[in-house]
């Protein structure tokens, strides 16, 4: 005897629309980029229609802000989770740039942060998404982890590490050597921490 299937609320159907949306925009964004993504292709790739995704997002611009921000939150979601409060705060950083590494080499996820992403929504923009995910954190882990580095505006350094760590991920994602490159970044955070 089968179970009677439990019906599904409008929010669980509204909820599983959005993400069908997200999951199609962000596989052809990846694919096709944002220029050869349209809006009629990401609703026949979620099996939805126009109609759907413009109740969901204002336009296309809106709809890749969303998959950016998830994406963003993911990153950050990695790198919290592989430095716990328990560690010391060099050791934090060093985990947390290794998690950058690793959640920045799934696939597209390159792309869509550090090449569509600034392309299309702007640095400003991009830089705000950051500071809302992942930012503040860094700034955080270097003043608990370099006070040598007293007098070096803290907001600078992290948005210079923050790029080193942006180029890393680019050249690992361009074929370079990923052990080569995590070591220089380490090499890095540790001469900035003392």
């Amino acid at each position: 005897m089968q179970a009677a299937a439990i019906p599904r609320t409008n929010r669980d159907r509204t909820e599983a629309t959005r993400h069908a949306l997200l999951e199609a925009a962000r596989s052809l964004f990846v694919s096709e980029g944002y220029g050869g993504t349209s809006t009629p292709q990401v609703s026949a790739a979620a099996g939805t229609t126009r109609g759907a995704l413009y109740h969901h997002f204002v336009d296309k611009r809106d709809l890749f802000r969303a998959v950016l921000l998830r994406e963003s939150q993911a990153v950050a979601a990695e790198i919290e989770a592989a430095a716990p409060a328990d560690l010391l705060p060099r050791d934090a950083l060093v985990a947390g740039a290794d998690a950058y590494l690793a959640a920045m080499s799934v696939p597209g996820r390159t792309r869509l942060l550090l090449i569509e992403g600034p392309a299309v929504l702007g640095m400003a923009e991009l830089m705000a998404m950051d500071e809302g995910n992942a930012a503040a954190t860094l700034r955080e882990g270097l003043a608990a982890a370099a006070p040598a580095s007293e007098g070096v505006p803290m907001d600078a350094l992290a948005r210079l590490l923050s790029a080193a760590f942006d180029r890393a991920a680019l050249e690992i994602d361009g074929g370079a050597d990923a052990a080569e490159v995590r070591a220089a970044v380490i090499w890095l955070l540790k001469q900035v921490c003392g």
